[in-house]
């Protein structure tokens, strides 16, 4: 097939792609080009950092930073917003720049390079105690504070932001 009709056929499947694109479409994508994404950075009065639980394929089992990637036409304000409403079920504040950007390149094929910006993110809402992560094996989901990285950080979250937990 020549590849201007590749692209058309995928253009006609993909709608709207400022609502997320079909999984394969989007797997295609993130091995052709950078991610870009946003992480929310969440401390409390005694600077303990706000963490979820996760479980995917490609990064595996682990906790991590809140943050998800930008869509076609999303501000990262958009983003920041959405990933405070599906991850943490509450709303934040945020400083209109990021603290800090990062490019990483891992050594896979799918979702393999991305370009991050870390947001100083503040809860404004409550946190949902149903959620909450209570010992045990953790859930998908389910948050927590932490003053030290945890040793089940997920690894690209411990080469991206091991520098921001406490070490005393």
């Amino acid at each position: 097939m020549p590849i201007k009709k590749a692209i058309k056929l995928l253009e006609e499947l993909e709608k709207d792609p400022t609502r997320g694109l079909n999984e394969d479409v989007f797997h295609m994508v993130s091995r052709l080009t950078p991610l870009v994404n946003v992480d929310l950075l969440i401390k409390d009065s005694t600077e303990r950092i706000l963490l979820t639980w996760r479980s995917d394929v490609y990064h595996g089992d682990g906790w991590h930073i809140p943050g998800g990637i930008v869509r076609y036409k999303e501000t990262f304000s958009d983003r920041l917003n959405a990933v405070a409403a599906n991850e943490l079920q509450t709303t934040v504040s945020f400083a209109p720049e990021p603290i800090k950007v990062i490019q990483t390149i891992n050594d896979i094929k799918t979702r393999a390079h991305f370009i991050s910006f870390l947001f100083d993110c503040k809860l404004s809402g409550d946190l949902p105690e149903k959620i909450k992560y209570r010992g045990g094996k953790a859930q998908i989901g389910e948050w927590c504070w932490f003053k030290q990285a945890p040793d089940d950080l997920l690894e690209i979250h411990k080469k991206l932001y091991k520098d921001l937990f406490y070490t005393d």
